[in-house]
C-alpha cells in the first residue's frame, strides 16, 4: 500500500451510518415557542433534513418527547421525515434529561453504537445534559448546534461551550448529510441526497434547481443525475 493510500483514509472522529446513531429530543411546538436564539422555521427545517438523512442512511434513531399533552406534538415537518415506526416508537418522557430514562439508554445499549449525536429544544437542557451524560458513560457525544435552540441567545451559547469543553463535537444538520454520504461516486444514494440538499439547503438547494433545469438540457451527454 502506498504513503498515500495509508493516509487516505477517513478520521476516526468522523460518522459512518454504520457506527452512529441519531437521538431527537423535544422537538415539539411548545418547546419552540421559547426558542430565541435562532428562527425557529429555521431550526424546525435543520432538524427536518437531520430525519431525512438518518432514514435515507438507516441510521438507528430515537424520537423522544416530554409532557406532549402540555408540549405538543413533534413538529409535523419532522415527523414526515422520519419512518413511521420511529415516530409510533418514540419515548414519551418525564425526565428533564433524557438519560435519565432507563429506557432511552436501554434503546441506546441495543443499538450497539458508540457514536451518539443529539439535537433538541432546548439547548441548554434537553441538549447540554444527555450530551454530558453520554460523555461520562463512555460514549462520543456529537450535538448538531443548528438543529437546536435555545431560550436566549446566552443560554444557547454558554450550554454549546460547556459541552465542547466537555469534549462533545458540534456540527450542523447539513454537514450530518454529507459526513454519512461521503463519497458522490456513491450513486445508490446520489440522487436522493441532492433531493434532501434541495429541499433543505437553501441557496445550494437553488444552485441545484438550475442546473437541473437550466444547464444540463444544453449539454451534450451530460449526465442528468445532478
Amino acid at each position: 500500500m502506498s504513503a498515500a493510500a495509508e493516509l487516505a483514509k477517513p478520521a476516526s472522529s468522523l460518522i459512518t451510518p454504520e457506527d452512529s446513531a441519531l437521538i431527537l429530543i423535544d422537538h415539539q411546538s411548545q418547546m419552540g415557542i421559547g426558542v430565541r436564539n435562532f428562527d425557529l422555521a429555521e431550526v424546525v427545517a435543520n432538524t427536518a433534513q437531520l430525519a431525512a438523512a438518518a432514514r435515507l442512511f438507516e441510521v438507528p434513531t430515537l424520537l423522544t418527547t416530554v409532557g406532549e399533552q402540555f408540549s405538543g406534538p413533534v413538529f409535523q415537518q419532522v415527523q414526515d421525515e422520519l419512518d413511521p415506526k420511529v415516530v409510533a416508537d418514540r419515548i414519551e418522557r418525564t425526565t428533564v434529561n433524557s438519560w435519565e430514562d432507563e429506557r432511552v439508554v436501554e434503546w441506546i445499549l441495543r443499538t450497539g453504537r458508540k457514536k451518539l449525536v443529539i439535537a433538541g429544544l432546548w439547548t441548554e437542557v434537553c441538549v447540554a445534559f444527555p450530551v454530558l451524560s453520554g460523555i461520562e458513560a463512555g460514549f462520543q457525544m456529537y450535538f448538531v448546534e443548528d438543529a437546536s435552540g435555545g431560550v436566549s441567545e446566552t443560554a444557547h451559547r454558554a450550554a454549546v461551550q460547556r459541552m465542547i469543553q466537555a469534549g462533545a463535537a458540534p456540527m450542523t444538520s447539513a454537514q450530518y448529510l454529507y459526513e454519512l454520504h461521503r463519497d458522490w461516486a456513491r450513486a445508490e444514494k446520489y440522487d436522493q441526497v441532492l433531493t434532501i440538499a434541495h429541499r433543505y439547503q437553501g441557496v445550494f438547494g437553488i444552485g441545484i434547481e438550475y442546473y437541473q433545469q437550466r444547464v444540463l438540457p444544453g449539454v451534450t451527454g451530460a449526465n442528468t443525475s445532478l
